[in-house]
């Protein structure tokens, strides 16, 4: 099983180190929406030509991207502890989800980290909340923030980043918008940082485990208003069938972008 910090649009980097079987996956041979970027394939001949190269210096800089390559992978697979970045363990306690390649805290995890109980741990957190706009609006947890577009998730990877900034997402169960919303943030961080594999804008990311609904049962106290409106309310049908088909047209373009992507976090 590969390990959580690796998001299945990290593909490009375990094709540059030789395929997936060390991982217990079987390679396969890349279709037209499956091949390497431009610059991968340069790093990858690179790492090829060693053989045609006399010098020992000269093999040593071209076989230089594999090696950092593998080493990243490496740390990633022999220590689960380890962010994304491999720069440090992750902060919190995690439970078991339903999304076992994506790491989960409970809401008492949640609110002890809004009462403070990591500051001397982390620099900063942010909670994105990825329901549609009417159940935010019904209720939310304290300082959420509501990104439930994929360009409101673009905006966060044009804003300023700070180290140990955590970010914490979910939806009404953390079953589908939330657990997308978030693979689908590393998917374009892995893209902005792809000169600079392992690092990324946001190393460190969690999924609330059974999302808000869990979490207002548990912690209300934490949200603001203290209520809960469902995705699915008698006064809120038309705004469903507006945001599902926004959702739906996001949704095509990846699935297309992204088809026979298979690799996990």
């Amino acid at each position: 099983m590969l390990p959580k910090q690796l998001f299945r649009d990290d593909g490009e980097c375990f094709q540059m180190i030789g395929g997936m079987e060390p991982f217990g996956i079987e390679s396969t041979k890349p279709k037209a929406d499956n091949v390497m970027s431009s610059t991968a394939k340069m790093s990858f001949t690179k790492c090829h030509q060693a053989d045609s190269v006399k010098s020992t210096s000269a093999v040593d800089k071209h076989n230089k991207p594999c090696r950092d390559l593998m080493t990243a992978v490496n740390k990633l697979t022999l220590n689960n502890d380890l962010i994304a970045d491999c720069s440090r363990t992750y902060s919190f306690p995690t439970v078991t989800g339903k999304h076992q390649d994506l790491n989960s805290i409970s809401p008492q995890t949640l609110s002890e980290l809004i009462d403070g109980s990591y500051k001397n741990v982390i620099n900063s957190y942010r909670i994105i909340d990825c329901r549609y706009p009417y159940e935010f609006e019904g209720g939310h947890i304290e300082g959420a923030e509501n990104r439930y577009s994929h360009a409101s998730i673009l905006e966060l990877l044009q804003q300023p980043t700070t180290e140990k900034q955590i970010l914490v997402f979910h939806c009404e169960f953390s079953s589908e918008r939330g657990p997308k919303m978030m693979r689908f943030l590393r998917s374009k961080d892995r893209e902005l940082n792809k000169e600079n594999y392992p690092a990324l804008n946001y190393p460190e990311v969690y999924l609330l485990d059974d999302g808000y609904k869990s979490f207002f049962n548990e912690k209300s106290t934490y949200c603001d208003p203290i209520s809960y409106k469902p995705m699915i309310h008698s006064e809120h049908s038309s705004d469903l069938r507006h945001f599902r088909a926004k959702s739906k047209s996001w949704t095509t373009g990846e699935k297309r972008q992204h088809a026979r992507r298979s690799i996990r976090l």
